[in-house]
C-alpha cells in the first residue's frame, strides 16, 4: 500500500476508543524508502497538537542524539505503536496496540526498512516479543523477519533518568556504525 493513502486511513481511524481523545492522529513521517525506522511508544501533547512525531521534550533529544552520531532524522522513518495519544500519557492499553498493529505493520511493509530501532519497553515489546525487556535488549542486534532490531531506550526515559544519555548515545553510535556498514 502506497505510504500516503495508508496515512490517511491512520489520520481516518476510529478502530480503538483513542479516536475519541485525540486531536489528530500521528501516522509518522519520514522517506518512504528509509533505510532505518524509529518506532516509539505513543504520540504525546506536542504530537497531538502538531500530528508530527517526536516533536515535544523526547523529540528533540532524540534529534540530538540523531545529529551527534552523524546520522540525518530526514533520512529515517520515525512512528509509534499507537498512534493516537493515550489521555494523560498513559500507557497503552493491548487493546490500543492491537488496533493500531495493522497500521503499523503496514508501514513496515511499506517502507521495507533494513533496520528497526523499537524505543522503549512497549515498542519492543509490541515489535518482537513480550518476554522481552529493554533494559536487557537495549543496545543488543537482534534478527526478526528478515530484518535487524536494534533496541533503544525511549527518548523519554533519559529526560527523567540523566544517566541513561551516555547508554543511549552508545547505541545511536551503534546504528550508525550498522547503517555505514549496509551502506545504508
Amino acid at each position: 500500500m502506497e505510504l500516503a493513502s495508508l496515512h490517511t486511513q491512520v489520520r481516518n481511524c476510529t478502530s480503538c476508543e483513542l479516536s475519541k481523545t485525540r486531536q489528530q492522529a500521528v501516522p509518522g513521517e519520514g522517506p518512504a524508502d528509509a533505510a532505518i525506522m524509529f518506532i516509539g511508544e505513543a504520540p504525546g501533547k506536542r504530537e497531538d497538537e502538531t500530528g508530527a512525531p517526536f516533536v515535544g521534550a523526547a523529540g528533540r533529544l532524540l534529534n540530538r542524539l540523531l545529529a551527534q552520531a552523524g546520522i540525518d532524522r530526514d533520512e529515517v522513518f520515525i512512528t509509534s505503536i499507537l498512534k493516537c495519544r493515550p489521555p494523560g500519557n498513559r500507557n497503552p492499553r493491548p487493546e490500543e496496540i492491537a488496533a493500531c498493529s495493522e497500521h503499523l505493520q503496514a508501514q513496515i511493509t511499506a517502507i521495507n526498512p533494513r533496520v528497526i530501532c523499537p524505543l522503549g519497553n512497549f515498542a519492543l515489546k509490541a515489535l518482537v516479543g513480550s518476554e522481552y525487556s529493554i533494559t536487557e535488549s537495549r543496545g543488543k542486534p537482534l534478527l526478526r523477519h528478515g530484518r535487524i532490531y536494534l533496541p533503544m531506550f525511549h527518548p523519554a526515559a533519559a529526560l527523567y533518568n540523566r544517566s541513561l544519555r551516555e547508554t543511549m548515545e552508545a547505541d545511536m553510535r551503534l546504528l550508525k556504525r550498522f547503517a555505514d556498514e549496509m551502506s545504508i
